[in-house]
């Protein structure tokens, strides 16, 4: 009797396990293709169409290029600091973070490196379903085996939330600094990369305590070791401004003509982006000052 229903179980389990794997989504493609949207911006847009508001985000593609160097380390050695040596989970990250969810007796998101949160926010929710989170894991597998690191950080920094309605690392420079994401200085880099972990909770617009605290973090690590975090960028200088082209040139592709109504800080842009809530992970710092 017990020998069955393990047998079945373990059938029952395989089985899953097998469709999970069946139904993942082909990443192959994003090597050349930027997306047009993503689960998260669009779970966003249900949301605000819910509350009777405008679904317009603010989402603009810019190539790896045309992004500051200080704005690709600030990502990396606040969010992902062995983005370079893990092949899509970091275990030595995920286990310090699983003991901490047990110290704690609650399930955070702690742990996730870049390509967790990319995984995340192209095919999934913010959901702490054991099995969303499977699939997270599946997924970011399958995004290192298909695309290069520097592919994966890329495709991250263009379309990860940075603000209410704001998606990406161009749509948020120019929203809230006026200028393009080339023209990023350490101290705005540090400053959007330390809203990653709730952009709702700490915009770049309106910085509150905790961000603040967190640009400071940030640009200190930079100092000490940053430099050494993009293998990419060690001898790259920094890009030019690049002058503004019709959305038609592949630079510019899946430009959307609407500008975020964040009254935290006007901006005199008005290219279009998108956004939605991703709640990307915050590695664990010392303790940061109350809000």
């Amino acid at each position: 009797m017990w020998r069955k229903l393990a047998a079945a179980i373990l059938v029952s389990l395989v089985a899953f396990a097998l469709f999970q794997w069946m139904t993942l989504p082909d990443v192959s493609s994003l090597a050349t293709k930027p997306p047009t949207t993503t689960a998260f911006m669009e779970l966003r847009r249900a949301e605000l169409r819910a509350l009777g508001k405008d679904d317009a985000l603010s989402y603009r593609w810019i190539p790896y290029s045309r992004i500051s160097p200080y704005l690709r380390r600030a990502v990396l050695v606040a969010e992902d600091d062995t983005f370079y040596e893990h092949v899509g989970v970091d275990v030595r990250g995920l286990e310090a973070a699983l003991k901490r969810d047990w110290d704690r007796r609650k399930l955070t998101h702690g742990g996730s490196t870049i390509t967790q949160q990319l995984a995340k926010n192209l095919y999934l929710s913010p959901s702490r379903d054991p099995i969303r989170k499977a699939r997270e894991y599946l997924i970011a597998r399958s995004l290192e085996e298909h695309l290069s690191k520097k592919r994966i950080l890329e495709l991250y920094l263009n379309v990860v939330e940075m603000g209410e309605r704001v998606y990406g690392a161009e749509a948020a420079a120019r929203y809230y600094f006026g200028k393009s994401a080339a023209s990023l200085t350490s101290s705005e880099a540090a400053l959007l990369a330390g809203c990653l972990p709730n952009p709702r909770l700490m915009s770049p617009g309106a910085p509150n305590k905790r961000l603040r605290w967190r640009q400071r973090m940030i640009l200190s690590r930079m100092r000490r070791w940053g430099y050494v975090m993009e293998k990419e960028v060690l001898t790259a200088p920094k890009p030019a401004e690049a002058p503004p082209s019709p959305a038609s040139q592949t630079d510019t592709a899946l430009l959307q003509q609407t500008r975020p109504a964040d009254p935290a800080t006007p901006s005199t842009d008005t290219t279009g982006s998108t956004e939605v809530p991703a709640p990307s992970s915050e590695r664990t710092e010392s303790s940061p000052p109350p809000q």
